[in-house]
Protein backbone atom coordinates (compact mmCIF):
# COMPACT_ATOMS: atom_id res chain seq x y z
CA UNK A 1 0.00 0.00 0.00
CA UNK A 2 1.28 3.28 -0.44
CA UNK A 3 -0.50 5.07 2.31
CA UNK A 4 -2.44 7.32 0.54
CA UNK A 5 -6.27 6.40 1.82
CA UNK A 6 -7.77 9.10 -0.06
CA UNK A 7 -6.45 8.04 -2.89
CA UNK A 8 -7.68 4.87 -2.18
CA UNK A 9 -10.94 5.74 -1.51
CA UNK A 10 -11.46 7.85 -4.72
CA UNK A 11 -10.22 4.79 -6.60
CA UNK A 12 -12.64 2.81 -5.42
CA UNK A 13 -15.52 5.27 -6.30
CA UNK A 14 -14.00 5.51 -9.81
CA UNK A 15 -14.78 1.70 -10.28
CA UNK A 16 -18.42 2.35 -8.70
CA UNK A 17 -19.08 4.92 -10.73
CA UNK A 18 -17.49 2.93 -13.89
CA UNK A 19 -21.27 0.55 -13.89
CA UNK A 20 -22.99 4.14 -14.58
CA UNK A 21 -23.71 5.23 -17.76
CA UNK A 22 -20.63 7.67 -18.60
CA UNK A 23 -22.02 11.06 -19.45
CA UNK A 24 -19.47 13.76 -20.94
CA UNK A 25 -20.13 15.45 -17.26
CA UNK A 26 -18.81 12.19 -15.42
CA UNK A 27 -15.66 11.71 -18.05
CA UNK A 28 -14.42 15.21 -17.21
CA UNK A 29 -15.44 14.95 -13.55
CA UNK A 30 -12.63 11.55 -13.61
CA UNK A 31 -10.32 13.43 -15.97
CA UNK A 32 -10.39 16.36 -13.07
CA UNK A 33 -9.93 14.23 -10.26
CA UNK A 34 -7.02 12.02 -12.05
CA UNK A 35 -4.95 15.61 -13.10
CA UNK A 36 -5.67 16.18 -9.95
CA UNK A 37 -3.83 13.38 -8.04
CA UNK A 38 -1.15 13.41 -10.44
CA UNK A 39 -0.65 16.81 -9.84
CA UNK A 40 -0.59 16.63 -6.30
CA UNK A 41 1.75 13.19 -6.39
CA UNK A 42 4.26 14.90 -8.89
CA UNK A 43 4.26 18.55 -6.64
CA UNK A 44 5.78 16.03 -3.85
CA UNK A 45 8.30 14.40 -5.84
CA UNK A 46 10.28 17.19 -7.55
CA UNK A 47 13.26 15.76 -9.83
CA UNK A 48 12.66 12.01 -8.65
CA UNK A 49 10.04 11.52 -11.06
CA UNK A 50 11.03 13.89 -13.65
CA UNK A 51 11.26 11.57 -16.75
CA UNK A 52 7.69 9.87 -15.39
CA UNK A 53 6.18 13.01 -14.82
CA UNK A 54 5.62 13.78 -18.63
CA UNK A 55 4.20 10.51 -19.23
CA UNK A 56 1.79 10.60 -16.11
CA UNK A 57 0.65 13.95 -17.35
CA UNK A 58 -0.59 12.13 -20.95
CA UNK A 59 -2.35 9.96 -18.99
CA UNK A 60 -5.69 12.15 -18.37
CA UNK A 61 -5.51 13.48 -21.52
CA UNK A 62 -5.58 9.97 -23.39
CA UNK A 63 -8.60 8.94 -21.31
CA UNK A 64 -10.62 11.67 -22.83
CA UNK A 65 -9.20 11.16 -25.91
CA UNK A 66 -10.67 7.43 -26.18
CA UNK A 67 -14.20 9.29 -24.78
CA UNK A 68 -14.60 11.64 -26.94
CA UNK A 69 -13.37 8.51 -29.75
CA UNK A 70 -16.33 5.99 -28.40
CA UNK A 71 -18.83 9.04 -28.63
CA UNK A 72 -17.87 10.19 -32.23
CA UNK A 73 -20.35 8.44 -35.26
CA UNK A 74 -17.49 8.72 -37.36
CA UNK A 75 -15.89 6.10 -35.18
CA UNK A 76 -16.31 2.34 -36.44
CA UNK A 77 -18.36 -0.15 -34.44
CA UNK A 78 -15.12 -2.58 -34.11
CA UNK A 79 -12.98 0.45 -33.07
CA UNK A 80 -15.57 1.47 -30.11
CA UNK A 81 -15.89 -1.87 -28.68
CA UNK A 82 -11.58 -1.31 -28.43
CA UNK A 83 -11.87 2.24 -27.19
CA UNK A 84 -14.33 0.17 -24.61
CA UNK A 85 -11.61 -1.56 -23.45
CA UNK A 86 -9.36 1.14 -23.00
CA UNK A 87 -11.84 3.21 -20.58
CA UNK A 88 -12.94 0.10 -18.89
CA UNK A 89 -9.06 -0.56 -18.15
CA UNK A 90 -8.85 2.80 -17.03
CA UNK A 91 -11.59 3.06 -14.87
CA UNK A 92 -11.90 -0.66 -13.08
CA UNK A 93 -9.07 -0.79 -10.14
CA UNK A 94 -7.75 -4.61 -11.44
CA UNK A 95 -5.62 -4.03 -13.72
CA UNK A 96 -1.31 -4.43 -14.05
CA UNK A 97 -0.36 -1.89 -11.40
CA UNK A 98 -3.58 -1.00 -9.47
CA UNK A 99 -3.72 2.96 -8.34
CA UNK A 100 -5.07 1.79 -5.16
CA UNK A 101 -1.71 -0.16 -4.42
CA UNK A 102 0.83 2.31 -6.06
CA UNK A 103 -0.43 5.83 -6.23
CA UNK A 104 -0.45 7.54 -9.70
CA UNK A 105 2.53 5.49 -10.92
CA UNK A 106 -0.39 2.82 -11.45
CA UNK A 107 -1.69 5.12 -14.23
CA UNK A 108 1.43 4.26 -16.54
CA UNK A 109 -0.14 0.71 -17.63
CA UNK A 110 -3.53 2.35 -18.49
CA UNK A 111 -1.59 4.84 -20.41
CA UNK A 112 0.01 1.88 -22.39
CA UNK A 113 -3.13 0.10 -23.05
CA UNK A 114 -4.62 3.44 -24.24
CA UNK A 115 -2.04 3.86 -26.97
CA UNK A 116 -1.96 0.27 -28.18
CA UNK A 117 -5.65 0.19 -28.19
CA UNK A 118 -5.26 4.02 -30.10
CA UNK A 119 -1.92 2.10 -32.40
CA UNK A 120 -4.14 -0.43 -33.58
CA UNK A 121 -7.26 1.46 -34.61
CA UNK A 122 -5.19 4.18 -36.74
CA UNK A 123 -4.57 1.21 -38.99
CA UNK A 124 -8.27 2.61 -40.42
CA UNK A 125 -9.18 5.31 -38.78
CA UNK A 126 -8.54 8.72 -40.23
CA UNK A 127 -6.10 10.03 -38.29
CA UNK A 128 -7.65 13.48 -38.25
CA UNK A 129 -10.37 12.40 -36.29
CA UNK A 130 -8.10 11.84 -33.52
CA UNK A 131 -6.40 15.01 -33.72
CA UNK A 132 -10.03 17.12 -33.27
CA UNK A 133 -10.97 15.05 -30.02
CA UNK A 134 -7.12 15.78 -28.57
CA UNK A 135 -6.92 17.85 -25.59
CA UNK A 136 -2.92 17.56 -24.81
CA UNK A 137 0.18 20.06 -26.14
CA UNK A 138 2.07 17.84 -28.73
CA UNK A 139 0.53 16.36 -31.42
CA UNK A 140 -1.71 12.85 -30.47
CA UNK A 141 0.89 10.82 -33.00
CA UNK A 142 3.61 11.84 -31.62
CA UNK A 143 2.45 11.25 -27.98
CA UNK A 144 1.44 7.68 -29.26
CA UNK A 145 4.59 7.12 -30.67
CA UNK A 146 6.78 8.39 -27.91
CA UNK A 147 4.73 6.11 -25.45
CA UNK A 148 4.55 2.96 -27.37
CA UNK A 149 9.04 3.40 -28.11
CA UNK A 150 9.45 3.41 -24.06
CA UNK A 151 6.92 1.31 -22.66
CA UNK A 152 8.86 -1.21 -21.61
CA UNK A 153 10.71 1.13 -19.53
CA UNK A 154 7.76 2.28 -18.11
CA UNK A 155 6.02 -0.58 -16.69
CA UNK A 156 8.04 -3.47 -17.83
CA UNK A 157 8.49 -5.84 -20.96
CA UNK A 158 5.97 -8.20 -18.60
CA UNK A 159 3.65 -5.90 -19.03
CA UNK A 160 3.99 -4.63 -21.94
CA UNK A 161 3.47 -8.35 -23.63
CA UNK A 162 0.14 -8.58 -21.38
CA UNK A 163 -1.12 -5.32 -22.40
CA UNK A 164 -0.36 -6.21 -26.17
CA UNK A 165 -2.12 -9.26 -26.07
CA UNK A 166 -5.32 -7.55 -24.78
CA UNK A 167 -5.46 -5.27 -27.53
CA UNK A 168 -5.11 -7.19 -30.25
Amino acid sequence: MNGDDDFDDDAMNDAAEAGRDVTQDRAMRFYDRMRSRIEKYLEGRGGAVERTAEYLLLVPDMFMLLWRLANDARVSGKNKVLLGSGLAYYIFPFDFLPEAFVGPLGYLDDLVFAVYVLNKMLTDTDVEILRQHWSGDEDVLLAVRRVLTTADQLVGSKVVGRIKKMAE
